[in-house]
């Protein structure tokens, strides 16, 4: 007689087959390289001779055509000490391409009428100490609101005691590092680069948006692009897939230091792989974030108060004229250089990141943008 089959009781699954599964279905999910061999092998041997020209570490790509992603790759090492490669997956600091983010959620809150970009600062931020002298969100954007930057003038921080761990978190509390610091200029006199005027601005979006300015550029930004690893660097947590940062001294490649970046989120303090920076370009390139008429705004150059124009939009440097013009924004900061390149009316880009801080993004991007076609102009130096 047959033995009977009896169905097995089922158990839960251990959790760690779901955290597998997921880690699976996401890895699953990421994009393939549809760019045609031809061009992807010219791509490639550009960057194995600039890497090699340049004596980089690692270097992360994504090529956009078409106004969508056609290419990620990672190459050279995330960890020279222990050969661990650049993946898709490996993690990079934004640096200043982190302020392009600040100010779209600034034009978007304008759109929705929750922001007046022509109001002075303090009206949300009465934190800020009076200047005498009306700073606006405008004057932030585009980098004319005398804000000190690093070395251009005395940087005034404001002693206190914080009860919490990582108080910088809070940036209202970012403020406290040069709140009390007198202008540069007086605001719409002069172009003056600035990522402490960013950390003000991303203070005026907290206010204005009523939500915590990191979890704005969650929602109004990294959710609707799918953007599923850009956060902040906040070195307290355990970031997977981090990548080490060297630089060169006295011609010896070298680690970086592991600086503390939270204090300055919204002018320098996210972190994404290669993936999350080229959904942000394409993102922007199909106008998925702001409308055309704030588009056309946010990459005009924008002119001072005596009419002189600047290479500066709101939030975005802009380069030459024409159909090779390039928008974007480049950043340096301990542990990576990196760059976001757009060429909209060719409906492509590159975005760059790399570990290097002695990387000149620069001379890569034009080595790239030329593989593609574009004539960028040459920057001033």
């Amino acid at each position: 007689m047959p033995r009977v089959r009896y169905p097995l009781k089922w158990r839960m699954p251990n959790p760690l087959f779901f955290a597998v599964l997921v880690s699976l279905l996401a890895g699953c999910a990421s994009l393939p390289n549809t760019l045609e061999p031809r061009l992807a092998r010219e791509i490639d041997a550009a960057v194995a001779a600039e890497m090699e020209r340049q004596q980089l570490v690692g270097v992360a790509i994504g090529v956009l055509r078409e106004n969508r992603i056609v290419y990620l790759k990672g190459y050279g090492l995330a960890d020279r000490e222990k050969q661990i490669p650049v993946s898709r997956r490996s993690m990079f600091r934004w640096a200043s391409i982190s302020k392009p983010l600040t100010a779209i959620a600034a034009l978007q809150l304008e759109e929705d009428a929750q922001l007046d970009l022509r109001a002075n600062v303090r009206k949300y931020v009465p934190e800020f100490q009076n200047k005498n002298a009306t700073v606006t969100s405008r004057d932030l954007l585009c980098h004319q609101g005398g804000i000190v930057h690093y070395t251009n003038g005395p940087v005034i921080a404001t002693p206190r005691i914080y009860r919490e761990a990582h108080p910088f978190a809070n940036v209202i509390h970012g403020l406290d590092t040069f709140r009390e610091s007198p202008l540069v200029n007086s605001p719409g006199a002069k172009f003056a680069y600035t990522t402490k005027g960013y950390m003000l601005l991303s203070a005026v979006v907290e206010r204005a948006g009523k939500k915590s300015f990191a979890d704005q550029v969650r929602d109004r930004i990294a959710n609707p692009l799918g953007m599923r690893t850009l956060q902040p660097d906040y070195q307290w947590r355990d970031i997977s897939g981090r990548v080490l940062g060297y630089r060169k001294v006295d011609g010896k490649i070298i680690r970086s230091t592991n600086t503390d970046v939270s204090w300055k989120l919204g002018g320098g303090g996210y972190i994404s792989n290669i993936e999350d920076l080229a959904r942000f370009a394409e993102g922007l390139l199909n106008r998925r974030l702001v409308t055309a008429e704030m588009e056309q705004r946010m990459w005009t150059p924008q002119l001072l108060s005596d009419g002189k124009p600047t290479r500066y939009g709101l939030g975005f440097s802009i380069l030459g004229t024409g159909p090779d013009r390039v928008v974007g924004h480049g950043g340096a900061q301990e542990k990576t250089r990196t760059r976001l390149a757009l060429v909209p009316a060719k409906n492509l880009g590159i975005v760059f990141m790399s570990n290097s801080e002695h990387c000149d993004t620069t001379a890569f991007t034009i080595r790239l943008l030329k593989t593609l076609g574009v004539n960028p102009p040459t920057p001033p130096r």
